[in-house]
């Protein structure tokens, strides 16, 4: 037998594959299925970002900061999405949002020193732990509840965490509760990084996916000391496939960070970067794309309402999470999945998340509509 690293043996599947298994098999049954599993928007990417995406005759090594347009065209985006002033040189281009959460951590914590520990949200996106785990630091999961709005109170550590504490990762508005974070909370936690001397990561991929009066804030409001924040073209643009992002923050870690990725042969190729410089410099289709999930959010927030499972969240993200009936997320999602509707058990999503489920608002309007219907003959 070959040897395996440690984590990679001890590592349970990922929750998307998990979830992927059960639905394949239900289609190989000729189940008409209704999934609301994976964060992966079924509408089309808009027609002028893929007309932007050009080949060049000769297709040469891209750079891993990224093309000056893309980096320019980041900045541009910044400044007229939350009024902040950042220059390209404080933008590096990532391969979607997953890639830099990963790998930040090999960047920014001394496995064999004082500053070894990842604090991190659960429920919440399993790549924090693995990156983290991967680096060779330690761990450390926070459950959220919906007590205090999911909100991660770092200063509510114990002090052994905290004296440790190398990276504090954030996520709002937050996937799976789409809670969103108030501005007093931002500034306490940008006064926090610099206090303590924290490496703090603001995970801001569902920034412009929002339904409320107002618009969810950027950490970078905040400062920039000690701050990275990372976008992605994938839930703002429907480019999942094309994996296009970037990070933003204090001019040191930009350029720390920026040391490790030539290290990693990650950088996007050139003609999705051109795609990427198109998508950020336009907010309409932005609009647009809100408006189709505001819809889909319609139909299923009144299901969750008369099934007595409200959405227990904020306004933003395409996600609703919610109670399950009965207390049992797994059973619950299991049940819905003899019905041909997949939604991913809380649980998969980490400590905190057990006994609720996530919608992913995936399917088209008419088939929300469907899965509704189809929904209710489970009560």
């Amino acid at each position: 037998m070959p040897t395996v690293h440690p984590v990679l043996r001890d590592l349970p599947d990922y929750p998307i594959v998990r979830v992927a298994r059960a639905r394949e098999a239900l289609e190989a049954q000729g189940v008409r299925v209704f999934d609301f599993s994976t964060g992966d928007p079924l509408e089309p990417t808009p027609e002028f970002v893929r007309a932007a995406v050009q080949v060049d005759p000769v297709c040469r090594y891209p750079s891993p900061a990224g093309l000056p347009a893309l980096r320019a065209a980041a900045s541009g985006y910044l400044q007229r999405r939350f009024g902040v002033e950042l220059p390209p040189a404080q933008i590096l281009a990532t391969r979607g949002s997953k890639e830099a959460v990963f790998h930040l951590p090999f960047a920014f914590i001394d496995p064999a020193g004082p500053k070894d520990t990842v604090v991190y949200p659960t429920p919440g996106y399993t790549v924090y732990e693995s990156g983290a785990r991967f680096a060779g630091g330690v761990a450390h999961g926070v459950a959220l509840r919906a007590e205090n709005g999911f909100l991660l109170e770092p200063w509510s550590l114990p002090a052994e965490v905290q004296d440790r504490l190398a990276v504090l990762w954030i996520n709002y508005p937050h996937n799976p509760s789409g809670a969103e974070a108030p501005a007093a909370y931002l500034e306490r936690l940008a006064a926090y990084a610099v206090e303590r001397d924290v490496v703090l990561c603001s995970d801001e991929c569902y920034v412009d996916v929002s339904f409320g009066a107002q618009a969810p804030r950027s950490l970078l409001e905040f400062g920039t000391k000690n701050v990275l924040a990372l976008f992605s073209c994938s839930k703002r643009s429907g480019m999942t496939g094309y994996r296009t992002g970037f990070v933003a923050g204090d001019p040191e870690l930009i350029h720390h960070f920026g040391r490790l990725r030539p290290n990693l042969g990650v950088a996007g190729p050139d003609f999705v970067e051109r795609a990427a410089v198109a998508a950020w410099s336009d907010d309409a289709h932005v609009a647009e794309r809100c408006a189709t999930f505001a819809a889909k959010r319609e139909v299923m927030v009144a299901l969750l309402q008369e099934l007595g499972a409200p959405h227990l969240g904020g306004e933003s993200t395409f996600f609703l999470w919610f109670a399950a009936p009965g207390g049992d997320d797994e059973a619950y999602a299991k049940a819905l999945l003899e019905l041909g509707i997949v939604v991913i058990p809380g649980s998969y999503f980490g400590a905190g998340g057990e006994g609720y489920c996530r919608i992913a608002l995936v399917p088209s309007l008419a088939d929300c509509q469907a899965a509704a219907q189809r929904w209710r003959t489970l009560v």
